[in-house]
């Protein structure tokens, strides 16, 4: 009979803080069950203050890898994509959030890695490096990528250009790619506000695209990033938004 051998994490010696801003994290079943309980109490709070809604979820069907890109102009935002996740799938959706401002002080470092699970994504310096560790999470079957490819909140509201980093994550790579818009979740907290308001916010998710058969050169990166520009703003239209 084979002898069952426990192997404790390998970042036992460093402070909960360095455990929290390192990624890929190990296990720990403490932040599991806090980020569960934390998940349910978001989604009703969701749906009692916000009146949240989510279009189109029976279009998340995919059992591998995918991606969901979605307009950004509110904190509110991954906490409304990750409500759209089964609860069996929570710990394995990973919303790309900024390094520098998410994961400096202590407070913010708790919420992105505890209750939102984020992957700390350089904007500035070190990009292609943030690329490859979302690489390597599309190339382990199950995983969600939630990412937000304006790269920062918008101050209007209004959808902006997509970087050409989702294009290089998704050219040539054979994973789904969901557009996602969000409606009322600029009203309910912008930019600069300092507590949510009571405003109803809609997901709206779209069917899926597959860019594999597209070489991962410059123009098909460009290409591919406005046109998921167009398929986000595309869903906020045909919805009477944006």
């Amino acid at each position: 009979m084979k002898k069952w051998r426990y192997d404790s994490a390998r970042d036992l010696d460093q402070t909960l803080v360095e455990r929290l801003r390192r990624f890929p994290r190990e296990p720990d079943m403490l932040v599991y069950g806090l980020r569960s309980l934390m998940a349910l109490i978001i989604r009703g709070w969701l749906r009692a203050y916000h009146r949240f809604e989510i279009v189109g979820l029976e279009n998340l069907h995919d059992n591998g890898s995918f991606v969901m890109v979605a307009n950004h102009s509110s904190h509110l935002d991954a906490l409304c994509l990750l409500a759209a996740v089964p609860l069996r799938k929570l710990h394995r959706a990973f919303p790309a959030a900024a390094a520098d401002y998410f994961f400096k002080s202590v407070p913010r470092v708790w919420v992105a890695a505890v209750v939102v699970n984020a992957l700390p994504f350089a904007r500035q310096v070190h990009v292609r490096q943030s690329l490859s560790i979302c690489c390597e999470l599309l190339s382990n079957p199950g995983n969600i990528l939630i990412i937000f490819p304006e790269g920062t909140r918008s101050t209007t509201g209004e959808t902006q250009d997509f970087k050409s980093g989702i294009g290089a994550l998704v050219a040539g790579r054979d994973v789904s790619v969901f557009p996602c818009y969000l409606d009322g979740a600029f009203d309910a907290w912008p930019k600069g506000s300092r507590f949510p308001r009571p405003r109803k916010i809609r997901l709206i998710v779209g069917s899926p695209r597959n860019y594999v058969a597209r070489a991962a050169e410059k123009t098909n990166i460009c290409a591919i990033a406005a046109e998921l520009r167009d398929a986000v703003k595309e869903l906020g239209r045909r919805n009477g938004s944006d």
